[in-house]
């Protein structure tokens, strides 16, 4: 058994109260090809006994680890290819418990098309959205004026600041502690309204 098969079956273990080899005995015969009411009814001696609850939920959340690890292995493999694979990061990496969270983190450096911010940037905007953020009394206006640039069609203070915006929207977009908290938050304090039109 892999070291990743060992990691799943001692967090499910954790997650539903039961015995490792209870989780192990269930996985392999779900591997098998047994159905969830069959082992609940037949095979109750193998499992130690686990109800048809149990096993429901052992089930989906096999499901999700194993989809969860297989998407961890190829994120990890494509930074690690474009050599941007870092202890921080691979370390974050292992320890991202949902799918939501490894995809936060691996945004940065998810292969992309060409974007926006990624113009400004061969632009030469980025110097001036870092300015904008380093100092919060500054007139962007009066900045971005230094910012023009008639070769990459930035030919007015507005251009620059579109650019310098487009900048920030992704390396915002792209921040998974940001998205993270914005995601908490919004659960926790937002509101739905809906009206019968």
């Amino acid at each position: 058994m892999s070291t990743v098969e060992i990691r799943i079956i001692t967090q499910l273990a954790s997650e539903l109260g039961v015995k490792a080899a209870q989780i192990q005995a269930a996985v392999s015969l779900m591997d098998e090809g047994s159905t969830v009411p069959f082992i609940a009814r037949y095979r109750k001696e193998a499992t130690g006994g686990l109800d048809d609850t149990v096993l429901r939920n052992l089930d989906s959340r096999l499901l999700y680890l194993r989809d969860l690890e297989e998407r961890r292995g190829a994120i990890l493999g494509s930074i690690s290819e474009q050599g941007k694979l870092t202890p921080e990061l691979e370390k974050e990496l292992k320890l991202a418990d949902t799918k939501q969270r490894l995809e936060d983190l691996y945004a940065p450096y998810k292969p992309k098309r060409r974007t926006r911010a990624q113009i400004a940037r061969e632009a030469g905007l980025e110097p001036l959205a870092d300015a904008i953020l380093a100092d919060i009394t500054c007139d962007p206006a009066i900045l971005a004026a230094q910012y023009l640039n008639a070769e990459a069609n930035i030919n007015d203070a507005k251009a620059a600041l579109d650019g310098a915006r487009d900048i920030l929207a992704e390396r915002y977009a792209e921040n998974a502690d940001l998205l993270s908290n914005m995601r908490d938050h919004l659960w926790s304090q937002g509101y739905l309204y809906s009206k019968v039109a």
